[in-house]
């Protein structure tokens, strides 16, 4: 028997364990994970734990299906997606296996469980005796109790709720990687709207006590005619009934009206503050992103600063835009429902009050287990419409393989998987909305029989009984959004840390440092034994000494990563050298405000990024007040006028987001435009014209031509013929050390490393 258990633990523990590979391509992978079966909280934590990985654009954690999906950056290989899945997986088991050995009993709790009978008597044998000699007398102390009854009633819910709380908080801490502790989490999103806050869960209580005023006037007026008379009326000189009903009417109706005025109010003020909240943080958090070290920006992916950015900002303000204004209402009418129950119909207040644990309950129930249903659905959404775009924009394929009825056959599959997890949503959700609806309905039956035998026992009178009978469901039909509220709440205070977290990244000193006048810049660059490496990584330059001669053309060539680029980085102070000086016009560039040594220096790099702008927004861009003419003048410089007359509306043209409308050359040349217009004593060419064809490097070449005369342009190639009339040309081998150095001629007389690499571009051995 033993040995049968050990096998099926050994299965089970193998089925956790298992992670396959189903898919690998460049992009995207899909595996199977044993452990994420059916546990909607490990496929949280996983898809929180891998999102915050470098490189990884997308996860989708199926726990129906137990499959994992990644989209990762081309630039990540397949190993190492398989690194981190694994990884996450380990730590998800490791959480796990310390969750079900915090579960099991110790040792000493299960001898005391089966601790064998001895002679004397024990004190839990003298409490248990205790017990059943007072359970008649302590049931009918609670019985005739209302205190006692409504507080355990009420104690159930907090019990419910907290643990409820106490699962989310530990959902979310696992699911992702931020453990910045928030003391205050609503007023620290409020920040500046914290009156606006204040104000607005006023209006909220405020349109419920209404509701409350509403109700009361309702039961008023079907008492009077009724019951008669209202002594209370009478006193106020209403001493008709139709006067009393007249006046009851009109009440009702200001008060409906003010409630429905002080709602809208107070809704209004919630989706304010939701909008503010966003407007706020996502304004702060990406100014602060805009002045953070570029290490930092590349160190994370564009795509997580962007979510960051979007999809958490959004986060911040949804809590205020659904759930806030329907907590403070909730809170409200229980501070209003158990006193007034308490004081007119103490006897039938619990039977209003019990259902309030089982619907609470429930909604956290149905929130947690529909979590895993809402991820299958969503997943069988993508993969149908995936397979509908893909086959429509393949239809000359399919056509030509006659393979339109397995792509009808695979349609149906995918579609009848999405109906069917969308029958089972609907199924649950009309379960849970049944059993609230019948919850309320237990809860008003019984308020109507107990308070109805109060009535008739003359201890409530009829007057009473009819203004409290409609006020129990207001509160009921609040309570099933309890657990979503919850959850919309824990979302928010964990989207909060991400953003702290990112506004926690360092920014740039623009303003320190002794002023550069670039007028009066000669343009000469000095690397000065310089070392650099980038994090967790071997040095790139090692001791490199480097002369940009002023006013002059410098090519630099290289085998791949040698640290060409990085050159051009540590001249922008995209990165800081780990040792040595790099020197502009002999004066430390450290020293050196940030802005004006990126003032002194233009930048010209392989990706011609162009924003969703006119062509000219696009030339003006950084020099946003430059004159027409001068836009224009750079624009002929750049060769950009030829082309842009032909564009429909000339330089007021669209150019579409990243130059989409344009050619490849037009975008270079039209950042080589950007350049010309600021003007900068030197200008840094890296890879610029690399992807580019002959006519258009040619292009470029000639404007360059009159353009840097009397500036330092630094030249960064693959292709030699671009660099073969600059005044000097050094080829760089790895880690940053100085091949050869000369003219174009000179290297090709010297025959060596540089000779190699013409020859083999061109056949050629000289000029």
């Amino acid at each position: 028997m033993s040995s049968i258990t050990s096998l099926t633990a050994a299965r089970r523990r193998s089925h956790i364990h298992r992670v396959q590979a189903r898919s690998i391509i460049p992009g995207r992978q899909r595996w199977d994970i044993g452990i994420v079966l059916a546990s909607p909280h490990v496929a949280e934590f996983l898809d929180g734990r891998l999102r915050q990985a470098p490189g990884v654009e997308s996860v989708r954690a199926n726990p129906i299906t137990g499959r994992l999906l990644v989209h990762h950056d081309m630039a990540l290989t397949s190993q190492d997606v398989e690194q981190l899945v694994r990884e996450a997986v380990e730590l998800a088991a490791r959480q796990v296996v310390e969750q079900v050995q915090l579960s099991r009993p110790t040792r000493t709790e299960l001898a005391a469980r089966v601790q064998p009978r001895y002679c004397g008597t024990s004190p839990l044998v003298l409490a248990g005796s205790a017990t059943l000699v007072m359970a008649p007398c302590l049931s009918k102390l609670i019985w005739r109790s209302p205190l006692i009854r409504v507080g355990a009633i009420l104690v159930a819910t907090v019990v419910v709720v907290r643990r409820a709380w106490r699962r989310s908080i530990h959902t979310k801490q696992n699911s992702t990687t931020p453990s910045t502790v928030i003391r205050y989490p609503l007023l620290t999103i409020a920040g500046p709207h914290k009156n606006k806050l204040y104000l607005t869960s006023l209006f909220s209580v405020l349109s419920q006590l209404l509701d409350f005023v509403f109700i009361i006037f309702m039961g008023w007026i079907i008492v009077v005619p009724i019951v008669g008379k209202s002594t209370i009326l009478v006193r106020l000189g209403l001493t008709s009934t139709a006067v009393q009903m007249w006046f009851l009417v009109g009440a009702a109706t200001v008060t409906a009206i003010i409630d429905d005025v002080v709602t809208f109010r107070a809704a209004a003020l919630w989706r304010n503050i939701s909008q503010s909240v966003q407007h706020y943080w996502r304004t702060e958090t990406y100014a602060h992103v805009q002045r953070v070290e570029l290490r930092y920006l590349e160190g994370e992916r564009a795509t997580r600063l962007a979510r960051v950015l979007t999809d958490d900002i959004n986060q911040l303000g949804q809590f205020f835009a659904t759930s806030a204004h329907n907590l403070v209402r909730l809170g409200s009418s229980f501070a209003v429902l158990v006193p007034a129950f308490l004081y007119f119909s103490p006897g039938s207040a619990w039977s209003v009050l019990v259902s309030v644990p089982i619907i609470t309950w429930l909604s956290f129930f149905y929130q947690e287990r529909m979590a895993a249903d809402y991820a299958a659905n969503a997943e069988n959404g993508s993969l149908l419409n995936s397979q509908l775009i893909n086959s429509l924009e393949a239809s000359t394929t399919i056509k030509s393989f006659c393979s339109e009825g397995y792509e009808i056959d695979r349609i149906n599959r995918l579609s009848d998987n999405y109906r069917q997890s969308n029958d089972r949503i609907d199924t649950r959700s009309s379960a849970y909305t049944q059993t609230v609806q019948a919850c309320i309905r237990v809860s008003f039956l019984g308020f109507i029989g107990l308070g109805g035998m109060q009535v008739i026992a003359g201890t409530m009178s009829y007057a009473t009984f009819q203004i409290l009978i409609g006020m129990p469901t207001v509160v009921l039909w609040k309570l099933p959004g309890l657990g979503e509220s919850v959850d919309q709440y824990q979302r928010m205070v964990t989207a909060l840390k991400r953003v702290l977290n990112l506004s926690e990244l360092p920014v740039e000193s623009g303003e320190i440092g002794q002023h550069l006048d670039i007028t009066n810049t000669n343009g000469e660059v000095v690397f000065d034994r310089v070392t650099f490496s980038y994090p967790d990584r071997a040095p790139v330059l090692k001791n490199m000494s480097l002369h940009l001669a002023p006013a002059k053309t410098t090519g630099i060539v290289g085998v791949t990563g040698a640290g060409k680029t990085t050159i051009a980085k540590l001249l922008m102070r995209f990165e800081d050298i780990d040792s040595g000086r790099v020197l502009l016009d002999g004066q430390d560039i450290r020293d050196v405000k940030l802005y004006d040594l990126r003032k002194a220096i233009g930048f010209l790099g392989q990706d011609a990024f162009l924003f969703d702008g006119t062509v000219a927004d696009n030339i003006r861009y950084g020099n946003f007040d430059v004159d027409v003419e001068k836009m224009v003048s750079a624009a002929q410089l750049a060769e950009v006028d030829s082309f842009v007359q032909a564009l429909p509306s000339g330089y007021d043209t669209m150019v579409g987001e990243r130059g989409v409308s344009l050619s490849g050359g037009q975008k270079q040349r039209i950042a080589l435009a950007r350049a010309i217009v600021k003007n900068a004593p030197i200008l840094v060419l890296d890879e610029a014209t690399s992807a580019l064809d002959n006519e258009t490097e040619a292009a470029i070449q000639r404007a360059l031509k009159d353009f840097v005369k009397g500036r330092t342009l630094v030249v960064i190639a693959h292709r030699l013929s671009t660099i073969r009339h600059a005044d000097w040309i050094y080829v760089i081998g790895l880690g940053g050390v100085i091949l050869e150095g000369g003219t174009h001629l000179d290297l090709l007389q010297r025959g060596g490393v540089y000779a190699s690499l013409w020859r083999l571009q061109t056949g050629e051995t000289n000029s």
